[in-house]
């Protein structure tokens, strides 16, 4: 079995996760330096993977499904059927997700565990393994505050 790194996303005050755990090959470079690399790096390289894997659930979303019983009873409960056919283009500008997703963590709107150790700095060193974890964690902000 590959070797992958686990994505997860946590809302303070949610107990259910922000989308379900995803998996990250890990990047053959990262086993050549030893697992070494940076905050920046690692958020980098998950935002291009994110965009990659918005792009081909878009490109589904394009096609036409037919749709089982199951599929019917699972909408219904979700409260939305969906058969695909939609031509909804949205461009996603790599640089500037990447940007905002940095930004983002330098106003202190999540924070990013890898390995259950809180990450502070985006140019300070960690060593991933090749079953490490990393999870965001999505901050809230107090209403009137």
């Amino acid at each position: 079995m590959p070797a992958t790194l686990t994505i997860q996303g946590k809302q303070l005050g949610n107990k259910r996760p922000l989308f379900p755990d995803r998996s990250l090959p890990y990047p053959p470079d990262l086993a050549r330096d030893g697992g070494r690399t940076t905050l920046r790096d690692l958020i980098d390289a998950i935002v291009r993977q994110e965009v990659v894997a918005f792009r081909e659930r878009q490109e589904e979303r394009r096609l036409f499904q037919v749709l089982s019983q199951r599929d019917i009873v699972e909408g219904t409960r979700q409260g939305k059927i969906d058969p695909g056919g939609r031509e909804l283009e949205q461009e996603v500008d790599v640089e500037a997700a990447v940007a905002v997703a940095l930004q983002a963590f330098e106003d202190g709107l999540y924070y990013v565990f890898v390995d259950g150790q809180q990450q502070i700095e985006l140019d300070a060193t960690l060593y991933l393994q090749p079953d490490s974890t990393v999870t965001f964690v999505r901050l809230v902000a107090l209403a009137g505050g």
